[in-house]
């Protein structure tokens, strides 16, 4: 991962991951993409079928990115910094594929793919470019980014973001 603009990263066991229906209404009652695309809820299931996916990996890469905006109220500005995250995501991916019979991704998508998703009426076009949000699957990132000392929580314009690649 040399060379890749990272912040921090932690290799982590998935019995770390706390999962928490909290999480999940969070996205039900607040996120403008829930029930509009295969990467949010409710397309990727309940929590616990969204435990039960992740848990089939034992463990994972969390990553996390930084950069600077003029002014972090400004959501759209904000969100418009999250495209160079992926793509450091997919770099980071497929890194870990060279290693990993199976993965799964989670990222900051409410997936941008496809100017019109197919959710609910046909199967996604794009699964394999596809990484459902990290909090659509319930998981509480910052508690784990506490456990193995990623700071999130930065002063000024700083805004983070966190992908977490599950592997075996």
């Amino acid at each position: 991962m040399a060379g890749l603009p990272l912040y921090q990263y932690a290799f982590i066991d998935t019995d770390e991951l706390v999962f928490s229906q909290r999480v999940r209404y969070i996205c039900e009652t607040e996120c403008p993409m829930y029930n509009t695309t295969w990467a949010c809820p409710p397309a990727v299931g309940s929590v616990d079928a969204c435990r039960e996916r992740v848990m089939a990996f034992e463990e994972g890469l969390l990553i996390a990115t930084i950069t600077e905006v003029s002014d972090i109220a400004n959501i759209e500005e904000t969100l418009a910094t999250r495209a160079d995250h992926e793509e450091i995501t997919r770099q980071v991916l497929m890194m870990v594929r060279q290693q990993a019979a199976q993965t799964l991704t989670l990222s900051t998508e409410a997936c941008t793919h496809c100017e019109h998703c197919t959710w609910p009426d046909a199967p996604c076009r794009f699964p394999d470019r596809m990484f459902p949000c990290v909090e659509s699957h319930g998981i509480l990132v910052t508690d784990l980014a506490e456990k193995h000392g990623i700071e999130f929580l930065a002063q000024g314009n700083i805004v983070t973001w966190f992908s977490l690649i599950l592997y075996k």
